[in-house]
C-alpha cells in the first residue's frame, strides 16, 4: 500500500493537480463562506495564470523570478485598468507590450513563462474590467491569486526540492527505453531491409531523448553555480552523465543494418541482439521508475542472462572459421562490445560512485545574467531573420485585430477572441493547427457538457465544487490532450461566469469568439511574416552537418590524447544530436503545412536518414574512443577526417548559401577509398573499427552534396 501511494505521488500531473486543488480550495471557500462570489473569478484567474508561468528552480532562483513575474503581471494588470477607457492608447498599449513580452522569450524558457502569463494576466484584466469598481479591485484580487498559488508552490519545494530532478532523469531514462526499442528493429533480419523508415522513426525516438536529456541539464542547472552542481544533486549528476553516455552508445551505428541481415539472415544471431536491446530497454523503465519513486534500483538478471547468451552465440559463429563471416564478425564484436557497455552502466545507476569519476563535471551554462548579457540578447533578436521576432509582430497584429474586432462589433464578451488567439497562435504553422483542432473541438465538448451541467446543478455550492474539479482536470490535461483541458477550461468559466448570473448568456458568444480567435490565428501565422519551414528548411540541413562535422573532430583529436568526457566534447555531442532533433522537428511540421508550401519531400526525408545514420557512425567512433598510440595510424586516421571535414564543409556551404555547385574531390576520395580498404586486411581491431566508421562516413558523402544540388534548385525556384 505504502508503494502504491509512492508511485502516485511520484506522478508529476498529480503531484501538479494537488497544488492546483489546494490553490482553488483556499480561494473558493473564503470567498464562498464571505459571500463573496464576485471575488472568485479573478482570484482563481490568477490562479491560473500563475501555474501556466511557473517553471521550476531553486529556492533562490524561484524567489527572483517570482519578482519578476510579480512586476509583469503588474504593468500588464494596472496598464489595462488605467487604458481601457480610451481605446487608442490601449491599441497602441496592446501592440507594444505585446512585442516587448514575447521578447522577453530571448532570455530563455523562464522569462518566455513569465512573458505568456503576463499576456494572460492582461487579457483576464479585459475580461472583467467593465465590471471592476476601481483601479484597485481587479489587479488586486488576480494578483492575489498569483501570490497564492506561489506560497503553495514555494512551501512544496521547501519539502520536496529535488523531485524536478528526479522526475526529469525518469522521464530521460523512459526515453531511452523506447529508443532502445526502436533501435533493437533493425536487427530484426528481413531480406532486402530497407533501413530508412526505421532510421526515420529511430530519429524521432531520438529527439525525444535529446529533449528530455535538455529539460534533465536544464533542472540540474538551476541547482548549480557556474555550472557546478551541490552536494545534494551530485550523485543525480552523476547519473545524467551516465544516461548521456548509454545514449551515445545507444545511439552509434557499426555497420550497415541490411548487410547483416542478407548474411545473417538464417542466423539467431540478429534475434539475440534484438532480445538484448528490449532487455534493456525494460531495464531503463525500471531505473525511470525507480528515480521518480526515490527508490534503489536492482539490475535483474534477465539483461546480464541475455547478454551472455549472445556471447555464446557470437562465439558459436567464430568457432565455425567461415571466411565470409569474418569481417562481418568483427563488426558484431564492435556491437557486442558496446551493448556490454551499456548493460555495465545500467548495473552501476544503483551506484554511480563506482564509475569512473569525471574529470569536468562542469555543465554547460549558457543562461543570460547580466543586465549587458540581456540587452544584448534581446539586440540581436530585434531583427526581421528573428523567429521570435516575427512571432512577436504576428501575436501583437493579431491581438490588435481581435481588439479592433471588439470595438467595431460593440461585444460585450468579446476578449475571449483575443484570449483563443494568444493560446492558438503558435510560433509556426504546425504547432498552429494542431492547437486550433484541439481548441475548436474542446471548446464545442465544454459548451455541449455545460448546458446539463448547468441545468442539474443550479445550486451555486454544487457549482463551486464543479469548478473546482474542471480547474483540476484542465491542468491535469493541459500537456497530455490539449483538446480535453479545453473542454475543462470551457467548463470552468460557465461555472465562473454562473456565479454572476451570466452562465447561459456566455455559450453562444463563447463559441462565436473561439472560431473568431481562431480564425484571425490562422490569418497571422499564414500571412504576416509566415515561417514556412521548406523556405528555412536548407539552414536546418546545413546547422546539422555543421554540428557533425564539429562532433567528430572532437573524436579524432581524443584518439590522439585518449577519452576525455570533458566540458567541449559534451556539448560539440549535444548539439550534433540537438540539431538532428531540429532536422526531424522541421521536416514533420513541413508535412503539416499547406501542399504548395512543401517541397522536396523526399530529398528531405532522405537527408534526414542519411543525417542520423552519419550521427550514428559518429556516435559510435565517440562510444570506443581510445588512444592509438602509432603515428603511420595517425597520419591515416588524421588524412581521412582530413577529407571528411573537407566534404562537410563543402555541404555546409551548399546547404547554407543554397549553392547548386559542388567543388569536387575526385583524387583525394579515390586515394582515401584506397588506404581505407587497407584495414579489412591488415589493421588491428582498434585502428579498423576507426577506419571502418570513417569509410562509412566517406561512403555518404556523394549522395550528400547530390541531395543539397537538388535542394539548392528547388529552393531557388520556390524563392525566385
Amino acid at each position: 500500500m505504502k508503494l502504491k501511494l509512492r508511485q502516485v505521488w511520484a506522478n508529476n500531473t498529480i503531484n501538479y493537480s494537488v497544488r492546483v486543488l489546494i490553490a482553488l480550495v483556499g480561494a473558493v471557500l473564503p470567498c464562498w463562506y464571505l459571500e463573496q462570489t464576485t471575488a472568485i473569478t479573478p482570484l482563481i484567474l490568477g490562479i491560473i495564470a500563475a501555474a501556466l508561468a511557473e517553471t521550476d528552480d531553486s529556492m533562490s532562483g524561484r524567489i527572483k523570478a517570482l519578482t519578476v513575474t510579480f512586476i509583469c503581471f503588474a504593468i500588464a494588470a494596472f496598464s489595462i485598468e488605467l487604458l481601457f477607457d480610451y481605446p487608442i492608447l490601449f491599441t497602441i498599449g496592446l501592440f507594444a507590450s505585446t512585442i516587448g513580452f514575447i521578447m522577453l522569450g530571448a532570455l530563455g524558457p523562464r522569462y518566455a513563462s513569465i512573458a505568456f502569463g503576463s499576456l494572460l494576466i492582461a487579457i483576464y484584466t479585459m475580461l472583467g474590467a467593465h465590471e471592476s469598481p476601481n483601479l484597485w479591485y481587479q489587479p488586486t484580487l488576480l494578483l492575489g491569486g498569483a501570490a497564492w498559488y506561489y506560497s503553495i508552490s514555494l512551501c512544496w519545494q521547501l519539502i520536496w526540492p529535488m523531485q524536478p530532478v528526479q522526475q526529469g532523469l525518469a522521464n530521460v531514462f523512459n526515453q531511452l527505453a523506447t529508443y532502445l526499442e526502436s533501435k533493437s528493429r533493425l536487427f530484426h533480419p528481413i531480406g532486402n531491409l530497407d533501413p530508412q523508415p526505421h532510421r526515420i522513426t529511430a530519429s524521432k525516438h531520438n529527439a525525444q531523448v535529446v529533449a528530455a536529456l535538455n529539460q534533465s541539464k536544464a533542472t540540474l542547472l538551476s541547482r548549480a553555480k557556474h555550472g557546478q552542481v551541490d552536494a545534494t544533486s551530485d550523485r543525480f549528476l552523476k547519473i545524467y552523465f551516465l544516461a548521456q553516455d548509454i545514449h551515445e552508445r545507444a545511439s552509434s551505428s557499426h555497420y550497415r543494418y541490411q548487410d547483416l541481415a542478407d548474411s545473417f539472415g538464417r542466423s539467431d544471431i540478429l534475434f539475440r541482439f534484438q532480445h538484448l536491446l528490449n532487455e534493456q530497454a525494460k531495464a531503463c523503465r525500471t531505473i525511470a521508475k525507480s528515480l521518480a519513486l526515490g527508490i534503489p534500483y536492482r539490475h535483474q538478471e534477465s539483461s546480464v542472462q541475455a547478454l551472455n547468451e549472445l556471447q555464446d552465440s557470437l562465439l558459436y559463429l567464430k568457432n565455425q572459421s567461415r571466411p565470409q563471416w569474418r569481417l562481418l564478425l568483427t563488426q558484431l564484436d564492435y556491437l557486442f562490445k558496446n551493448l556490454a557497455t551499456v548493460e555495465r552502466q545500467l548495473s552501476n545507476v544503483s551506484n554511480p560512485d563506482a564509475t569512473p569519476k569525471e574529470e569536468d563535471t562542469t555543465l554547460d551554462d549558457s543562461r543570460v545574467r547580466t543586465p549587458k548579457d540581456m540587452w544584448q540578447v534581446l539586440k540581436a533578436n530585434f531583427h526581421p531573420d528573428s523567429l521570435l521576432f516575427r512571432h512577436a509582430i504576428r501575436m501583437a497584429l493579431a491581438l490588435c485585430a481581435g481588439y479592433g474586432l471588439i470595438q467595431a462589433l460593440e461585444l460585450e464578451r468579446g476578449y475571449w477572441i483575443l484570449l483563443t488567439t494568444l493560446f492558438v497562435c503558435q510560433p509556426n504553422y504546425s504547432a498552429t493547427r494542431q492547437k486550433l483542432t484541439a481548441r475548436v473541438a474542446g471548446t464545442v465538448a465544454g459548451l455541449l457538457a455545460g448546458i446539463p451541467l448547468l441545468t442539474f446543478f443550479p445550486d451555486p455550492g454544487s457549482q463551486l465544487v464543479l469548478m473546482i474539479i474542471a480547474g483540476i482536470l484542465f491542468f491535469a490535461f493541459r500537456l497530455a490532450n490539449y483538446g480535453f483541458a479545453t473542454a475543462f477550461i470551457t467548463l470552468l468559466v460557465l461555472f465562473c461566469f454562473n456565479q454572476l448570473g451570466e452562465g447561459y448568456a456566455v455559450i453562444l458568444p463563447r463559441l462565436g469568439d473561439t472560431f473568431a480567435g481562431c480564425l484571425l490565428a490562422v490569418i497571422a501565422v499564414t500571412y504576416i511574416l509566415p515561417d514556412w519551414e521548406a523556405r528555412r528548411l536548407h539552414k536546418v540541413m546545413a546547422d546539422a552537418t555543421l554540428a557533425n562535422r564539429d562532433y567528430l573532430a572532437q573524436i579524432i583529436g581524443q584518439y590522439r590524447i585518449g577519452k576525455k568526457d570533458n566540458l567541449n566534447y559534451r556539448i560539440s555531442r549535444r548539439n550534433a544530436h540537438n540539431t538532428d532533433a531540429s532536422l526531424s522537428s522541421a521536416i514533420s511540421n513541413m508535412l503539416a503545412e499547406p501542399g504548395r508550401y512543401r517541397m522536396a519531400t523526399d530529398e528531405s526525408f532522405r537527408f534526414l536518414c542519411l543525417n542520423h545514420a552519419m550521427l550514428s557512425y559518429i556516435s559510435a567512433l565517440g562510444a570506443h574512443r581510445t588512444q592509438l598510440d602509432d603515428e603511420h595510424t595517425h597520419q591515416l586516421v588524421s588524412q581521412a577526417h582530413r577529407v571528411i571535414h573537407h566534404h562537410l564543409d563543402v555541404l555546409h556551404a551548399q546547404l547554407h548559401q543554397l549553392n547548386t555547385d559542388c567543388e569536387t574531390l575526385h583524387e583525394q576520395d579515390q586515394e582515401l577509398e584506397k588506404r581505407l580498404a587497407l584495414w579489412r586486411e591488415e589493421s588491428d581491431n582498434s585502428l579498423r573499427m576507426v577506419l571502418q566508421q570513417l569509410h562509412l562516413i566517406h561512403r555518404m558523402m556523394p549522395e550528400l552534396h547530390s541531395l543539397a544540388t537538388k535542394l539548392a534548385v528547388r529552393t531557388n525556384n520556390e524563392l525566385s
